[in-house]
């Protein structure tokens, strides 16, 4: 019987759990992948934590790539033997097998493993839209983007990088600064030591950037804000030190007449067409050398909780992945 980390109640990395679970046939619109590699993403703390509510007990896990073996009647874009990676459905993929809704299921081009795909479904994706549809950049514009040695923001240094976008990249080492500067971010900020707001301003010839790509959440605002220029846009876009508080409008007008948003990707990749459309995308990149996403730490499955721990203490760079 196939094994899947699952919770029963939220709360730290220990309430991980390693169980037997039981995998049946597929039914119409389904397929059965085996994994070989799942992607490990802050969401996923998130989840278990309880910060984004769950009935319990539940699956984790959104991303993983694998080898499809059954489809259900109804599922023609796909076929066992297929490799197939995916993000989004239901929680799950911290499993060794599992049922999924086909629609979710990408097939890999040759020259992607599988390895890669799991670094990329949900992280790459995510840079797509932000950088392609929540803010559609173009050669020039100078941008800044927090955490940029985490999991997804070395696929955002190597995107602008190919999009000639100048990045302003924050960093909690200099390691970490090094990694970015060679993944193609233009400026890093080490935040444990460099006032942020001043550096951004500096950089900037005191002008700020048009947008602000935010992905820590409550240590970053509201001074990501004071980096945009009048009428910028503030992308936030997750929660990895809390939650953002409750923000009053009216700071938006005070700061100069800005813009703020909270896109997800469940909503930019709702619709097939647009799932598979912002895959290519992706995957022409990666098959053109100009963005590279090798694991850069890898957990064996049963071991998620090890995985978290890593995660949360901030003692990763790029992207992590379990191995079943």
């Amino acid at each position: 019987m196939p094994h899947a980390i699952r919770i029963h109640a939220n709360g730290g990395p220990e309430v991980l759990r390693w169980e037997d679970v039981a995998v049946g046939d597929p039914g119409p619109g389904e397929a059965r992948v085996r994994h070989t590699a799942v992607g490990v993403n802050y969401i996923d703390t998130y989840h278990r934590s309880g910060l984004y509510k769950l009935p319990l007990p539940s699956g984790l896990g959104a991303e993983a790539a694998g080898i499809v073996e059954a489809v259900g009647s109804g599922v023609e874009w796909v076929k066992p033997g297929d490799r197939v990676a995916y993000c989004g459905g239901p929680l799950g993929a911290y499993s060794e097998a599992r049922l999924i809704p086909a629609d979710r299921l990408v097939k890999l081009p040759e020259g992607i493993s599988e390895r890669v795909a799991a670094t990329l479904m949900l992280k790459g994706l995510t840079v797509q839209y932000l950088f392609r549809q929540t803010y559609k950049l173009k050669a020039g514009d100078t941008i800044l983007f927090h955490a940029a040695a985490g999991g997804v923001g070395l696929i955002a240094c190597q995107w602008a990088r190919a999009l000639g976008v100048t990045m302003i990249g924050t960093v909690g080492s200099d390691e970490k600064a090094a990694l970015a500067t060679a993944n193609g971010c233009t400026h890093t900020i080490v935040y444990t030591r460099e006032n942020f707001v001043e550096r951004v301003k500096a950089l900037t010839g005191g002008k700020g950037v048009p947008v602000v790509y935010d992905g820590i959440g409550k240590d970053t605002f509201p001074a990501s804000l004071d980096c945009l220029s009048p009428r910028g846009l503030w992308v936030s876009f997750g929660n990895a030190s809390g939650a953002v508080p409750p923000v009053d409008i009216m700071l938006l007008a005070q700061k100069g007449s800005l813009y703020a948003t909270r896109p997800t990707l469940f909503t930019h990749t709702a619709k097939r067409d647009d799932l598979t459309a912002m895959a290519a995308e992706m995957f022409d990149l990666v098959r053109t050398g100009k963005i590279v996403s090798e694991p850069r730490q890898s957990f064996a499955l049963k071991d998620a909780a090890g995985a978290h721990i890593a995660l949360e203490s901030r003692g990763t760079t790029g992207a992590t992945v379990l191995l079943p």
